[in-house]
């Protein structure tokens, strides 16, 4: 099991994390360079090739329209996420939102489960996403296989509700309920969660293994 969200006791970070966070890659530019083609010095290459004829001429500018339309939508921003959801904390101090309520049976302590997530800074900094990673994670909920803030958020306790399959579910994870004053990831003075950090996941329950 190879993600973040493991203790920080028996997991190294910095040796598991996806590198496909869709960096701006760099790409060359191809410069083509057309030879110089002389022309004949006769009455008949002056009036045949010197202009386009009306209906080339808007069938380019057509063409070029429609090219500016599509650049256009390729450098549309993506949609903007539904908005946040209204949390609910727990005495713990760990605060939950239900986006989607699941319809499958709950979470139960040492089940075998799947869950996909992404995982957030508070400055909304993604660290961690199973999506990118096209699997879920699967894991024994409740048993301390992963931070405290998620076995509680899954399976639910101190006034929090366990999750449905098929429910998603965000969590506002306290340090103390994540990687502590520890932070994870850290190497040469740098961290990828940097300590005493506040985490968001964004947690979808896909049910038992």
């Amino acid at each position: 099991m190879n993600s973040l969200p493991f203790s920080i006791r028996t997991y190294n970070p910095i040796n598991h994390l996806s590198t496909g966070l869709g960096l701006p890659i760099k790409k060359n530019l191809h410069i083509v360079e057309s030879s110089a083609v002389k022309l004949n010095e006769t009455k008949h290459s002056k009036t045949s090739s010197a202009f386009l004829s009306r209906r080339e001429a808007l069938a380019i500018s057509g063409f070029c329209f429609s090219f500016i339309q599509l650049l256009n939508l390729q450098l549309e921003p993506a949609a903007a996420e539904s908005p946040s959801c209204e949390f609910t904390a727990a005495p713990s101090g760990l605060a939950y939102c239900d986006k989607l309520i699941g319809t499958g049976p709950e979470a139960v302590k040492g089940q075998l489960i799947k869950a996909h997530y992404v995982g957030r800074l508070e400055d909304g900094k993604v660290f961690d996403s199973s999506y990118n990673r096209g699997k879920p994670l699967t894991f024994r909920v409740g048993v301390g296989e992963v931070i405290k803030g998620w076995d509680q958020g899954i399976v639910g306790g101190d006034g929090v509700p366990a999750m449905l399959a098929g429910g998603k579910r965000q969590l506002r994870i306290p340090p103390e309920l994540g990687y502590g004053t520890r932070g994870a990831g850290c190497r040469g003075g740098s961290c990828i969660i940097p300590p005493d950090s506040v985490l968001l996941f964004d947690v979808e329950f896909i049910g038992k293994v």
